[in-house]
């Protein structure tokens, strides 16, 4: 029982030290504008909140999401080929496949892959 106790506290001193080493020696000397401000967004943090916002951001956004999700739905589709009947995981995939192309097509037809405008 003793041993125990004594090796806890022992972990939980060392994890102490540990935690503490690693917020010293990651504080950083100097302080760039350009890294402590926020990237990626388009918007100067010290002005006014209420500015009017980009659609076209927004949009690019969502279809980055779309996209991101799209991939995390189709790796595992891959990892299961072996173990599921390949009827249905061949239709499964057509149909999931088919329906990403018809929305890129719809934002095709809308105009959100025009960069330039």
């Amino acid at each position: 029982m003793f041993s125990i106790l004594v090796m806890t506290m022992f972990i939980m001193i060392l994890s102490s030290i540990v935690m503490l080493l690693a917020s010293i020696l990651s504080k950083k000397s100097i302080v760039d504008r350009e890294k402590s401000s926020p990237f990626e967004c388009g918007f100067d943090p010290k002005s006014s909140s209420r500015l009017p916002f980009s659609l076209r951001f927004f949009l690019i956004t969502i279809i980055f999401l779309i996209f991101d999700v799209e991939i995390a739905l189709i790796l595992p589709m891959i990892l299961i080929i072996n173990t599921s009947n390949i009827l249905i995981w061949s239709i499964t995939s057509v149909i999931f496949i088919l329906i990403l192309l018809v929305g890129l097509f719809h934002e095709w037809n809308q105009g959100m892959l025009n960069w330039s405008n």
